[in-house]
Formats: structure tokens, sequence, C-alpha cells
């Protein structure tokens, strides 16, 4: 017998009914249902690139496995990977951290997971410029954390500024998130900008930085990376820089994250670790620590394929009727400002309500494209595509798109 929905909110805890499913995956396996149902769906939801994991990471991994390295790893991660990313901070980023000061998890989401826990308590505020990614506000509230959302439009590039950062500090402000590129928007801060932001965070000491630069290597311009503690070196003991190898390496399903900072955060993050998945994969981590040891060649023609699809898709949607769309600086999404198409889709009767929910719905259900909807990221009115995927995808979707607005 089924149970009622008051029974069973009654059994589930207060913290699980506070957030939601990640609804960029939740698309994406509603779309995946619908193809497996024989429907020609393509699926513009996932950010995730289409092309393989690079040869020389995968024998790493072969060879791990001949080995014999399948056992239990130190909870932070091996010695040799550590010793690979104090290597490309120092190399790439030109930031100098010890062995202690650097944790291996599974996945970028789960170092963002352990560092909410390991620093927030209840009534903490996190301040989060929006569009953001999905999980960055969940995650702060299954840490009891209240998210503190900043809406960055499009009229302002997508970017914070430094008197709205101002504006939101209050002595309740425990932790400021930036992501730079940014995912869902691919908006990239200059070095100027970042210091602006980084210089109000001078005068709150109580607020803790952590940059998010999952995105780092996926340049669309060229231009030279440049994360806060780049443009704010004197943040750095208050400083938790998040990375990992799933997008610049296309190894979404290889589960390997890490962060750096403070020893005694770290410290705090690896016993959280210790309590849940204990080390991430011991086949992972030597294939990360091939991939950051590696040349770095095999990034190259991923970031040219990028390019390419980058520059058709902001093309096309700028003709489409009730679209407008940036070019982005780094990172594979567009994310088209749809307000006007939205209007005009509820205005001819084509959708029952006025949001960017009912456009992804009409996409999908009508014409079997699977995108996410920007209220997702905070930013009701936008949709996000990624472009990670073929450029035959991505001329019929587009072309779909296009008949569903005119």
């Amino acid at each position: 017998m089924s149970q009622s929905a008051a029974y069973q909110a009654s059994v589930l805890s207060l913290r699980v009914q506070s957030i939601k499913e990640s609804p960029t995956l939740a698309i994406t396996a509603k779309a995946g249902k619908y193809k497996t149902e024989g429907r020609d769906i393509i699926g513009l939801a996932a950010g995730e690139p289409d092309f393989d994991t690079p040869l020389h990471i995968k024998e790493a991994a072969k060879t791990a496995i001949d080995n014999g390295f399948t056992k239990y790893t130190p909870v932070a991660g091996i010695p040799g990977l550590k010793k690979a990313i104090v290597n490309k901070f120092k190399n790439e980023n030109g930031f100098d951290y010890a062995l202690n000061e650097v944790i291996v998890g599974v996945g970028g989401k789960q170092t963002i997971f352990n560092l909410c826990l390991a620093i927030l308590n209840k009534g903490d505020e996190v301040i989060i410029p929006a569009p953001y990614w999905v999980s960055y506000a969940d995650i702060a509230l299954v840490a009891e954390a209240k998210p503190v959302i900043i809406e960055c439009g499009i009229e302002q590039g997508f970017k914070l500024l430094p008197a709205q950062l101002e504006a939101a500090i209050t002595p309740k402000t425990k932790l400021f998130m930036i992501n730079s590129p940014s995912n869902p928007t691919g908006t990239v801060y200059s070095l100027d900008e970042l210091k602006a932001l980084g210089d109000v965070l001078l005068k709150y000491p109580h607020v803790f930085v952590a940059t998010d630069d999952m995105y780092e290597h996926v340049n669309l311009t060229g231009n030279k990376f440049y994360n806060i503690l780049n443009a704010t070196p004197a943040l750095k003991d208050r400083c938790i820089v998040l990375n990992g190898v799933s997008k610049a390496y296309s190894m979404t399903g290889w589960r390997i994250g890490y962060a750096a900072g403070p020893a005694y955060i770290i410290k705090a993050m690896e016993i959280l670790q210790s309590q849940s998945t204990s080390n991430a994969t011991s086949i992972s981590q030597v294939a990360a620590q091939a991939a950051l040891e590696g040349s770095q060649d095999c990034i190259k023609p991923m970031v040219s394929a990028f390019k390419e699809r980058h520059t058709y898709v902001v093309n096309r949607f700028n003709t489409m009727p009730g679209l407008s769309c940036l070019m982005a600086g780094g990172a594979f999404y567009a994310f088209p400002d749809a307000r006007g198409a939205i209007a005009n889709l509820r205005k001819a009767g084509k959708i029952k309500a006025a949001t960017d929910m009912a456009l992804a719905e009409y996409l999908l259900e009508e014409f079997n494209v699977a995108v996410v909807p920007g209220s997702a990221f905070g930013a009701d009115g936008y949709f996000r595509i990624s472009f990670a995927t073929s450029m035959a995808n991505l001329q019929n979707a587009l072309d779909r798109i296009e008949k569903a607005l005119s």
C-alpha cells in the first residue's frame, strides 16, 4: 500500500526536504528515458565533453589495474597525485601549496560539499552570484547555511559588481563562491574585475572565498587565466581553490576533483571524507596523475572544437526571435536570454505559462530537444545548452529550436 505524502515527509529529514534533485541530471535522465523509448532526442543538458579520455590517461589506468593498484589509498589522495596537483598550482597558477594543503575528492562536487560542511554552521550566509552552478545553493542548504543569491543578469554581462558584493556582506557572511569560467554562462572575469572584488573582500576578514576553477582549461579566447587569488594574493589564508580533471581531460566519469587551501580546513575536509567515501578510486587517481603530469596538448583539439561550436551556436541564437546570447570566454555552454521568446510563445498559446520551465518542457515534448531552464541556475527566463556535442547534433538541435520559436 502506498504511503501518503504527509507520512513520507514526516519520515524524511528536513535537510533532504530543503533541497531538490539536480535539474541538469533530472532532465538528462528524462531525455535518456525518451531516447530508450525510441524518440529522436537531442540532449543538450549535460555538461560533458563528447571526446574520449586521452589515450595516455587510459593506459595509465590500465597499467594500474594490471599492477594490482586496486586497494585503499590515503583518504586525501595518493602522494603522486598530490605532488602533481602541487606542481600544477605552482607552474600554472603561481601558487605555493604544501602536500597537507591539498586534498583529492570524488569529483569537484564532493570537494565543495566537504568544504561547506567543514566551515559552515547553521545561520551562516553564503554569497552566490546568479546565474550559478546548480549545486552551490543546495549544498549550502545541506550545511544549514543560508544562500544569499545576487542577481547578475545579461545586462551586466553575468558578472558580479563590487558594489553588489559589498552590499551583500553582513556579520553572518561566512563564504563567498566565485566560478570563472562560469557554468552556466561561460563568463570569465578579467584580472582587474577580480582585483576589484578582492579589494572588497579584504575589508571583511571573516569572509572565506571559494574559487571554482573547473573550467580553467576550457579557454575560448586564448587570454591568460586568472582567479581571485591571482588578483588578491592576500586572501590566501582564507581562500580555497577548487578544480578537477573532469572537463579539461574529458574525465567526467572518473570522478576526481581536488582542492587546495589552509591546512586546517583541508584536514577538516579530509575528516569528513574519511567518514563518507574514504579515498577516491585508486585507479582514477593514477589516471588523474597521468593527466596532470603528461603533455597538455591533448586539451587543444577539444578546445579548438569548442571554439568553433561556440561561435556557431551564439550566432544562430542571436538570429532567432526573442533570444539574446552573449559570447562566452570559457566553458562549453551558451546561456541565451529567452524572456522575449517565452512571452511570444505564451501570447501565441504554445506554452501554458510564461516561464523558462514551460519553454524547456515545450522544446523537449514537442521538438525533442533537451535544455536546462535558467531558473535551475537562479536566472528565470533563460536556458542553458551545452555545446560539448557534435556540430551535426548542434545544427539539428538549433534547427528545431528555431522552428519551435518561429
